[in-house]
């Protein structure tokens, strides 16, 4: 386990993260209280996947050494698709524009700032902050393109599995279904196929017949339009872009 970086936020207070085999994670427990679960170890239990959690031994505030669940970035989105609290979308505002390309771009807001004096402690925010305005400027340089991106895809009646929907909107497939399921957009059947609930398939999906070549096997799937993809990009990361 390396150093752990911290990051601060005026409305959510502290957000830890810690890197493990260059892969980041954050503090289970503390990310659950955040988003308004009641028992947060429990909420990491219910919410997140197996794979995508581990347990660490971790030093308290007052020097003792715990086990404590950590979820990496697929875990993180777990639970904050699942809360209930309406702040959870800023929550995941600051974490997807500010905290994740800060850590990826430059390992965190001010890394080791306690043995840094205060000149450089400022110098480090400012070159921090010249970064994220330059990365932010880029993204808006790609607005255009990415809009009619979406135009073309819309004119062409393109449909989309779940799984290359999923991609397209950068979130993990498993993580992805649930969400749509919780939103009741989508739900299992008894052959635990996915299928849209009629009374609010707005065009947002179609369902579709196959056969399998050579054989009488046939059956039906379900698809994302263009609309659909259009209606979840706003609903689940829309607020990164209009942020940005």
């Amino acid at each position: 386990m390396s150093s752990l970086i911290t990051f601060e936020n005026m409305e959510f207070g502290k957000l830890t993260v810690m890197e493990k085999d260059g892969e980041f994670f954050f503090i289970g427990k503390e990310v659950a209280e955040k988003l308004g679960y009641a028992r947060g170890r429990k909420a990491v239990l219910d919410h997140v996947d197996a794979e995508d959690r581990d347990e660490v031994p971790f030093q308290d505030a007052i020097g003792r050494m715990q086990k404590t669940s950590i979820i990496n970035e697929s875990g993180l989105y777990s639970l904050i698709l699942s809360s209930k609290l309406p702040q959870a979308k800023d929550f995941k505002r600051w974490v997807t524009t500010e905290v994740l390309p800060s850590i990826r771009k430059n390992g965190g807001y001010i890394k080791n700032q306690e043995k840094m004096s205060n000149e450089e402690i400022l110098a480090n925010a400012v070159i921090l902050a010249n970064n994220l305005i330059a990365e932010k400027e880029k993204i808006i340089e790609d607005l255009e393109p990415k809009a009619k991106y979406f135009d073309e895809l819309v004119n062409n009646h393109l449909l989309t599995n779940f799984r290359n929907t999923a991609k397209e909107l950068h979130i993990p497939q498993k993580v992805f279904i649930q969400f749509l399921i919780e939103k009741e957009l989508i739900y299992r059947d008894k052959k635990n196929r996915l299928l849209p609930y009629a009374k609010n398939n707005k065009g947002y999906f179609e369902v579709k017949e196959w056969c399998k070549e050579g054989s009488e096997a046939v059956g039906i799937q379900t698809f994302v339009t263009p609309k659909g993809r259009s209606y979840l990009l706003l609903l689940i990361g829309g607020e990164k872009t209009r942020d940005k």
